[in-house]
């Protein structure tokens, strides 16, 4: 009994990775569980593991007392005194019990909740091994695909991408490989849930930690990423090696780090001539970071070009951008594309106007200053040329009215 016991422990420790104490104390409630079951309580039942045999005992502890009201408590101080003469009233005695009588129902008990504790256990061993990951990149296999998302095998678990973290007119096959960003990774009681995908903006950063070594050993680093995936991405980038050019180190000799990086999607699109699927590369623009947030949204609306940057008092946020005339379509973007990237790049609530715009805008400004003191010089003439008596009155009608 002991070896087979002894061996079923080593097997849940090494293989569930469940420890021998919580089995124990899982046989223990078990046990207990079903003494009670079988007598109707179990305060006066104690349970103990011999570590050298490997075998539980259970006892029965009674109490001596003079009269006995339960036996399954308490035992007479003559039959205490059978036993051994030593004994007097209040000591506690134990008797050993069968567990046979009551062992085939706590065995099942306690299996039960071993395999509970088993399935926790697993979940948290699987949880704690994911979540390190969490924010990293991951190479799994396609399994499966339904309605909802694409199953991807990490290993131990499926991971699950959804259509939003995929990359518009990317396909993939059973069996395929793909790199998938964690973003998420959660535990519930129904198992671990991790969530990946290809088109968040922190799966270009990583790949470009992963291709590019200025990136990976923190020469260059990436400072924000904006990107609608499978179209158009832009990145921030910043030098801390005076030497090194950031733009240049990313964009590499002829392209050749982007297009490693590029080399890294597959999107498609249906060609309209010929009906035929074509691939289509991701527009990756790189982007001078600086601290100065005027000069950083200037280098993001590239590659329009800019009059000015203009800061909203009432909100930090906020930012109007001049752009010359026949350069706003070109800083707008393709439905909004570009303002929307360098928005999301910079962090700030971006404005787009032309230059005539702006010039309309402000001129009417002025306008209205001009025309402000001539109302308000006028309004104070009538007040003098009315009646002493009800100067008082009028003044506050005009002060009202300016309010």
């Amino acid at each position: 009994m002991s070896k087979e016991m002894l061996e079923a422990f080593r097997i849940l420790e090494e293989e569930k990775h469940i420890n021998k104490d919580d089995i124990i104390d899982a046989v223990t409630e078990s046990l207990k569980s079903a003494y009670k079951r079988r007598y109707g309580q179990s305060e006066s039942c104690v349970i103990e593991f011999d570590e050298k045999k490997a075998d539980f005992k259970v006892y029965t502890v009674r109490e001596v007392v003079d009269e006995v009201f339960d036996s399954r408590l308490e035992i007479s101080l003559s039959d205490a005194l059978k036993i051994s003469s030593a004994y007097e009233l209040g000591d506690k005695i134990r008797f050993e019990e069968s567990v046979t009588e009551f062992g085939r129902v706590a065995a099942q008990s306690a299996k039960q909740t071993i395999m509970e504790k088993m399935r926790r256990q697993i979940r948290e061993v699987t949880f704690n091994e994911y979540k390190q990951h969490e924010g990293e990149i991951m190479t799994g296999t396609v399994e499966r695909f339904d309605q909802r998302f694409i199953y991807v095998n990490l290993g131990s678990l499926e991971a699950q991408l959804s259509h939003q973290d995929q990359i518009p007119g990317e396909t993939f096959k059973s069996h395929d490989m793909i790199d998938v960003y964690v973003y998420k990774v959660e535990n519930n009681p129904k198992g671990v849930n991790v969530f990946v995908s290809r088109s968040h903006p922190e799966f270009i950063k990583r790949i470009m930690e992963r291709e590019i070594p200025e990136v990976f050993d923190g020469t260059v680093e990436i400072m924000s990423v904006s990107r609608e995936a499978g179209d158009r991405t832009k990145v921030a980038v910043r030098s801390h090696n005076p030497n090194v050019d950031a733009i240049g180190t990313i964009v590499g000799r002829g392209g050749s780090n982007i297009k490693k990086v590029i080399s890294n999607f597959h999107p498609k699109r249906i060609d309209a001539k010929t009906g035929v699927e074509i691939p289509v590369e991701e527009n990756i623009d790189v982007i001078q970071w600086v601290e100065d947030p005027a000069e950083f949204i200037y280098n993001a609306i590239a590659p329009a070009e800019v009059d000015m940057v203009l800061f909203d008092d009432e909100d930090s946020k906020r930012a109007t951008v001049v752009v010359p005339d026949n350069k706003l379509s070109l800083a707008i973007g393709r439905r909004g594309q570009n303002v929307r990237l360098a928005a999301h790049l910079t962090g700030y609530r971006i404005d787009i106007k032309s230059a005539s715009e702006y010039e309309k805008l402000e001129a009417e400004k002025a306008a209205q200053a001009e025309v402000a003191p001539e109302f308000v010089e006028s309004e104070t003439i009538e007040t003098e040329a009315v009646e002493p008596v009800a100067v008082d009155v009028v003044e506050e009608a005009v002060s009202e009215d300016a309010e």
